[in-house]
């Protein structure tokens, strides 16, 4: 069934988006299946959208288990958008192959409002060193049951302030100061919100 996942979350990736013909790259760690990363031209409103493929090729576990279930619990991808063309985050492919391959190697169960931090830069000189994930727009995809379905969860970039903050304020407490702010997540040049 792997394979068929990965087919399926390409396929539901392009018509879901709606551009066709994404750029890909494939990225491997030892260990780990390959995980490839869409890149998606740059839509009406200027969004450049990378999604990752082959993270939901095996269902997320709970890491203390002995034996862990092959058909049987959550599956996700990855998905950016940012503002500003394709040339703007250099390196974001192999940072979302990282968060990606997450679950495989530490065991980590992608989930809304969840604050992934790696602790260096998302791409080349960028303000971002961590993530918030937040459910996305992309409709889930059904696989065939028992399986659950794919989750689609959009990565937001965070500076290592706004990461402290939800660590003590929480996830929802950090929008509120966007909103307020009039930040636009999805610029890679926008400035940290003020807390």
């Amino acid at each position: 069934m792997t394979d068929s996942v990965v087919a399926s979350v390409r396929a539901h990736l392009i018509e879901q988006i709606g551009v066709p013909d994404p750029a890909e790259a494939s990225v491997t760690f030892l260990g780990v299946e390959p995980l490839s990363v869409l890149r998606f031209a740059a839509d009406g409103e200027g969004l450049v959208r990378y999604a990752t493929v082959g993270c939901s090729r095996h269902p997320m576990g709970d890491p203390g288990e002995l034996m862990a279930d092959p058909v049987r619990g959550p599956r996700a991808e990855l998905v950016l958008a940012l503002r500003g063309g394709t040339g703007v985050a250099s390196g974001v492919a192999r940072t979302l192959a990282v968060l990606a391959a997450a679950p495989s190697v530490e065991g980590v169960v992608l989930v809304g409002d969840a604050l992934l931090d790696l602790g260096e830069p998302l791409w080349k000189d960028a303000p971002f060193t961590a993530v918030l994930l937040e459910e996305s727009t992309i409709a889930d995809l059904p696989l065939p049951e028992p399986a659950e379905a794919v989750r689609f969860l959009t990565v937001v970039p965070l500076t290592g302030n706004e990461a402290a903050w939800v660590r003590l304020r929480g996830a929802d407490a950090l929008r509120e100061a966007w909103a307020e702010a009039g930040i636009d997540v999805r610029d890679p040049n926008r400035a940290s919100a003020s807390l």
